[in-house]
């Protein structure tokens, strides 16, 4: 039983983690916290299930047209609800235009895929056992993920010009540097890390619309305990996140698991505005 724990707990973490790392990517290139983060987790799997289960393509060619399919919703995340709202005075209203298509997305999903939880494929023919695929595809995607954009950050050209738009967005421009099209290339990148998360949980989660609210919020309590726009954070918060969610149904189950993750996120963020992770920004006088 404890194993068990131990084990969903990491695995949910990871996801969480992942769609964190998403949420991070984008904040990144234009400093707006996109609400379709959790989406491109939901499309991951559906778009799996689709791909392999429905339409009978290999596995291979099934998890390429999903991580396809994040990065298309990725970019029509940039261009339509993100954009327009940064050429807008007030550029809160990507709370409203980001969660609205969201929200479409969503709702077409339920009514063109099922309202009710499909099954994801095996993605490996191999015996089940205490350590499944589950459980590490998961974990596996997670290291993938942040050791394939530690060395995107730090070793390409492309990375570099990714920091210097995070940096300060307006001398990067000042600079040459093509600003819109590296923050397209930004969400294309977030929509397949999101897709990826998606689609190595489907074993665990299903191809459901409805993992589309959860994974938005559970996936933006680590950048919220991790610091913005810190993945590394997102990734320790994550983990924690997860063992504590998965234990807190194992003692109290149901709805108090729920209320329990809350009410500890608030008391994280009343000690910690800035995350256990985070870094007060220091302000010119």
């Amino acid at each position: 039983m404890v194993l068990s724990i131990v084990l969903s707990g990491l695995a949910i973490g990871c996801v969480y983690a992942l769609i964190g790392i998403a949420y991070n990517v984008m904040y990144s290139a234009s400093r707006v916290f996109s609400f379709t983060a959790g989406t491109l987790g939901m499309i991951g799997g559906v778009l799996g299930s689709l791909f392999i289960l429905r339409m009978g393509l290999p596995v291979w060619a099934g998890f390429i047209l999903a991580l396809v399919g994040g990065a298309l919703l990725g970019v029509v995340t940039e261009i339509v609800a993100v954009r327009p709202v940064l050429k807008s005075l007030d550029q809160h209203l990507y709370v409203l235009s980001t969660l609205a298509l969201a929200l479409i997305v969503q709702q077409f999903t339920a009514i063109e895929w099922s309202t009710d939880a499909q099954p994801f494929p095996r993605i490996f023919n191999i015996e089940r056992n205490s350590f499944d695929q589950q459980y590490w595809l998961p974990m596996i995607a997670c290291v993938v993920v942040i050791v394939g954009l530690e060395l995107l950050y730090r070793r390409t050209l492309v990375g570099h010009a990714f920091r210097a738009i995070a940096e300060d967005n307006y001398a990067a421009r000042a600079l040459g540097l093509p600003e819109r099209n590296l923050r397209m290339a930004s969400y294309a990148l977030a929509g397949v890390i999101g897709a990826l998360a998606g689609f190595a949980s489907g074993q665990m989660l299903l191809a459901f619309f409805a993992n589309a609210p959860l994974l938005t919020f559970y996936g933006f309590v680590p950048v919220a305990l991790g610091g913005m726009g810190n993945n590394r954070g997102a990734v320790v918060a994550g983990l924690v996140l997860g063992l504590f969610q998965q234990a807190a149904n194992f003692l109290v189950g149901g709805i108090f698991a729920s209320v329990a993750v809350f009410t500890v996120f608030i008391l994280v963020l009343l000690a910690r505005p800035d995350g256990l992770a985070g870094a007060s920004a220091g302000r010119r006088v």
